[in-house]
């Protein structure tokens, strides 16, 4: 169950910094970051990371360059930790 809850925010996060890429080029409303930092500490962090590469956006902002991986590393041990003992099913 939460192999899925990550597998939709990760995709989740990667559309939506296409989408706030397209808007920046276009001057349109923009996604705020807390709601794309937000997404990606939820469990997004790897459509995160795809998406900042992807689209070439947010690269510049430290937050995003060393946040992203960081929420990326944690979500990765959180889930090797639910797997190595078995807490509950993925």
């Amino acid at each position: 169950m939460m192999g899925y809850w990550f597998l939709g925010a990760c995709v989740l996060e990667f559309f939506l910094m296409g989408y706030d890429k397209r808007q920046a080029r276009r001057g349109g409303r923009r996604v705020a970051e807390l709601t794309l930092l937000s997404l990606a500490l939820l469990g997004g962090a790897a459509g995160g990371v795809m998406g900042m590469y992807a689209f070439r956006h947010k690269t510049r902002h430290w937050y995003f360059r060393w946040g992203l991986p960081a929420m990326l590393a944690l979500h990765i041990g959180l889930l090797w930790f639910r797997w190595e003992y078995g807490i509950a099913p993925l």
